[in-house]
């Protein structure tokens, strides 16, 4: 923890970056929803109940999953982890964002400094809630991160329209979860299950395998629109990068499509020798003559996705997957 003097330095430097906001950028969050009663919300989240006084002042954003959403709102926020909020995120430019870094070293003392009034946190943040609310015990903290178990679909929605109720954007988040249950029914009506499928993650180079039910990003699609698995292994974990399935294994199980995650395209800073990941499934030997090659079925996600995870990221690699399909048959 830093000392109390560090704490008072950071809060001028993050006060003068508001108020510079201010004169930059025009009113704050409080200001554009001041024609708005004054009053509150009661949301539930992952940890309980929590009622919210309305219009919201101060806000840090610290999951990946949220930051289009607000962003597309026209929220502004004070903190958020730039380091790990993809470049198609217009916050990710933004000077009078406090950025706290990542979520493996962050730096909570800018949280501090922001004194939030609302901190909306989950995904790789949830594991420092407890440590922020001893440090801002004045801010409520929420967590809308999609609960283990539960449809995933429902999830995504629930937190958006969370979001919608907090900051008067209920018509907005409606029309989001309209434009996210559309798509998810278009790739219900376009996929046959005659058809397997495969889904791996790009990264460094490398192929790995995200499995059914628990993989990164493709996981949960398995059961949300009946996919057929080309394969299933024991022990498959939810790892950033896949799991260490060869590629041999993956070719070998000849699925009609590929599904796939490029990692490294999602990262703020490309790592050297940044390999795309249609060069990479290009290059395979092993895929070669696999069916999904062959037939060109190969479905890359938006390249944002690894680190937006969001319901809007959603509904496009929905509406991605149905064009696929549908221009197959």
């Amino acid at each position: 923890m830093k000392s109390p003097k560090f704490r008072l330095l950071a809060l001028a430097a993050v006060s003068a970056l508001a108020l510079a906001g201010c004169s930059a950028s025009g009113a704050s969050t409080a200001d554009t929803a001041s024609t708005e009663a004054a009053g509150s919300v009661t949301i539930g989240d992952n940890t309980g109940s929590h009622e919210i006084q309305t219009p919201v002042g101060t806000v840090v954003a610290l999951d990946n999953r949220t930051f289009e959403t607000l962003s597309s709102w026209g929220i502004e926020v004070a903190a958020a982890p730039l380091d790990i909020m993809p470049t198609t995120v217009p916050y990710s430019s933004d000077e009078n964002i406090a950025n706290i870094g990542n979520h493996r070293e962050p730096n909570l003392e800018l949280i501090v400094a922001a004194q939030p009034d609302l901190i909306i946190s989950g995904q790789r943040f949830t594991e420092h809630d407890e440590e922020i609310a001893k440090l801002v015990p004045d801010a409520t903290i929420i967590d809308l991160e999609p609960r283990e178990g539960e449809d995933f679909g429902a999830e995504l929605e629930r937190q958006t329209l969370a979001l919608g109720e907090i900051f008067g954007k209920q018509t907005e988040a409606e029309q989001l979860v309209a434009d996210f249950q559309a798509a998810r029914d278009r790739v219900t009506a376009a996929y046959d299950p005659a058809q397997t499928v495969m889904s791996v993650i790009v990264s460094g180079g490398e192929i790995g395998y995200s499995a059914p039910g628990s993989g990164r990003t493709f996981g949960p699609l398995y059961s949300i629109f009946d996919f057929t698995p080309a394969l299933e292994v024991s022990d498959s974990s939810s790892d950033h990068q896949g799991d260490d399935i060869s590629v041999e294994a993956i070719a070998a199980s000849n699925p009609d499509w590929i599904l796939v995650l490029d990692r490294d395209a999602g990262l703020t800073v490309q790592e050297d020798g940044y390999q795309p990941a249609e060069e990479v499934i290009a290059n395979s030997d092993a895929l070669a003559n696999v069916t999904a090659v062959q037939d060109g079925h190969i479905y890359y996600v938006p390249s944002d996705t690894y680190t937006n995870e969001s319901i809007q990221t959603y509904t496009e690699i929905y509406n991605g997957m149905a064009d696929a399909f549908e221009a197959a048959k």
